[in-house]
């Protein structure tokens, strides 16, 4: 099982690279993951990853625990031309007692269990037999004296009355199956009668005429060294296991399933076992109410973020094995100690990068590109207030390694990123959305970084409508979003809140809709801490 690598949602540049270099370090290392996203790429990530010749990390939508996290027992399938009593010493074999019955492809196509075979027995047509050569001779451990057919479907008749006796009743014929012991009259007549197969009980040696003849006509004969009413009373059991398997209305569960929804389904249920296919009906293997208590979690490494809320829906179901992140403490808690490095710098990337370093693993070019675009991008080419001297020493030390413009990257980068051209309210509204958490109270903090300011303040009023909506439907305190204007330094806020006085408190400007907050650019450093210091003064 992969272990997933993924930052939080609505996925920036530090988000997506953190997790990409990590991956591919961990890997390094001997481990097996995958980098993974929560959300879409956005136009700087984008670019960053183009630029690089990098591929975007696999899109998952949650980390719930599925059907195919189970695990389950892998009992092979068996084919449905093999018999009732093959199948039957399979499952005693394994002590198993639900068998799927597969085609060539491995496709499902019905169950059958120890009860069917039973029933079979008592209460199927016991004179009645669709089997094939193979199946008699491997089960009744017989010798095949003529064979003129591959595949036998007909009645059986056991016989055991005398030749005229039998040649009065005249009931033999083409569709009829023969069990009888070296009566040759009876086999003689049977041959004439041009019988589908005659098994022939016990060892006694069989003359040639009757094999000739038999050939003739095109009559199969098989000889069987057991007694008469052994082989009549296993004949049936030669039968196509096809010919009693459930193969409607089967309870089975795809291996994407949730289990939440599984146990929904099968708590009333009285089945012991259950059939798993993958999307395209291929059997993987069999599952119980027993899987079902203590699955395999989804193990998972969170990247630039540690609460709840920013992660990956399912969160509370998964295995977290390490967290790496640059944010404020949150609230996501694990039940076994794990390894967690949180430091006060401008990225994830730098933490990441210096990971590298300190297991002596090589950073090629390609890595050394998505690391630093993680660092710009999160420090707004290090001038955010969040930026530290480590910092710092990373850009150096991968420029060492990559030889970039880094002003010039760094206003490409911002470019390709910061256009709005085209893009809905609510796509820019939630592209960098976050909920925090403030003792009783919820706020949803939105950050967009732009080079063209006028692209917002044309819809201004549909901004406000929307943010009044998200506001009300989530019950939030506070509604913000911030336009951080990289020129500038500084951000304009559009908000909805309560307390009318709540962003002259917070930010100290006149309270209106668009104010410019000078110097104002970090979300995580400046505005929440100054949200939350104004809760406090006013509450």
């Amino acid at each position: 099982m992969k272990t997933l690598i993924f930052g939080h949602r609505n996925p920036d540049t530090d988000s997506i690279a953190s997790a990409i270099a990590l991956s591919h370090l961990k890997n390094k290392l001997g481990n097996n993951t995958l980098p993974c996203r929560l959300g879409a790429v956005n136009k700087e990530t984008k670019y960053v990853l183009d630029y690089f010749q990098m591929e975007s990390p696999h899109l998952i939508g949650n980390v719930k625990t599925q059907v195919r996290d189970l695990n389950y027992d892998k009992i092979p399938g068996l084919l449905p031309h093999y018999s009732i009593l093959h199948a039957y010493k399979l499952m005693e074999k394994n002590n198993i007692r639900t068998l799927p019955i597969v085609d060539h492809n491995n496709q499902l196509m019905g169950i059958i269990t120890m009860k069917d075979i039973a029933m079979a027995l008592i209460t199927g047509d016991l004179y009645k037999l669709e089997t094939s050569m193979d199946n008699i001779l491997q089960d009744l451990e017989g010798e095949a004296l003529v064979v003129e057919k591959e595949k036998f479907q007909g009645k059986i008749s056991v016989i055991a009355l005398y030749s005229r006796t039998l040649k009065k009743l005249d009931f033999l014929n083409e569709e009829s199956i023969v069990i009888v012991g070296d009566r040759f009259s009876i086999i003689d007549h049977a041959i004439k009668c041009k019988v589908q197969l005659i098994i022939i009980s016990g060892k006694e040696e069989i003359p040639q005429e009757y094999i000739e003849k038999a050939k003739e006509k095109g009559v199969s004969l098989i000889r069987v060294p057991k007694d008469t009413y052994t082989i009549s009373k296993l004949i049936n059991q030669c039968n196509f296991v096809s010919s009693i398997m459930i193969s409607e209305n089967i309870m089975k569960f795809d291996e994407n399933e949730y289990l939440d929804e599984v146990k929904e389904e099968i708590v009333n249920k009285n089945h012991a076992n259950y059939p798993i296919v993958d999307s395209e009906n291929k059997y993987l293997g069999i599952m119980n109410k027993q899987h079902l208590l203590i699955p395999d979690k989804k193990q998972v490494i969170l990247v630039d973020h540690n609460e709840y809320a920013q992660s990956a829906q399912g969160i509370r179901e998964a295995e977290i094995m390490e967290i790496i992140d640059h944010h404020k403490l949150g609230d996501i808690s694990t039940t076994l100690p794990i390894h967690f490095r949180n430091l006060p710098v401008g990225s994830t990337c730098t933490i990441v990068y210096n990971m590298y370093r300190e297991y002596g693993v090589e950073i090629s070019a390609k890595m050394a590109g998505l690391l630093m675009a993680g660092i710009l991008s999160d420090t707004l080419s290090l001038k955010s207030p969040t930026t530290t001297e480590i910092d710092h020493h990373a850009i150096r030390e991968l420029n060492k390694i990559l030889h970039l413009d880094i002003e010039d990257f760094s206003m490409s980068m911002f470019k390709a990123g910061t256009s709005l051209e085209g893009q809905s309210v609510q796509d820019i509204f939630f592209k960098d959305y976050k909920v925090f958490n403030v003792g009783q109270d919820k706020i949803g903090v939105s950050q967009v970084f732009t080079l063209d300011i006028e692209e917002v303040f044309s819809r201004k009023e549909v901004f406000l409508e929307f943010i009044r909506n998200v506001h009300q439907e989530k019950n939030h305190f506070l509604t913000l979003l911030i336009i951080t204007d990289i020129l500038k330094g500084g951000s304009y806020v559009l908000y909805e809140c309560g307390i009318r006085k709540f962003i002259s408190t917070a930010f100290n400007v006149e309270a209106y809709q668009g104010v410019f907050v000078k110097d104002i650019v970090s979300r995580k450093k400046q505005v929440v801490p100054r949200i939350m210091q104004a809760i406090n003064m006013l509450k």
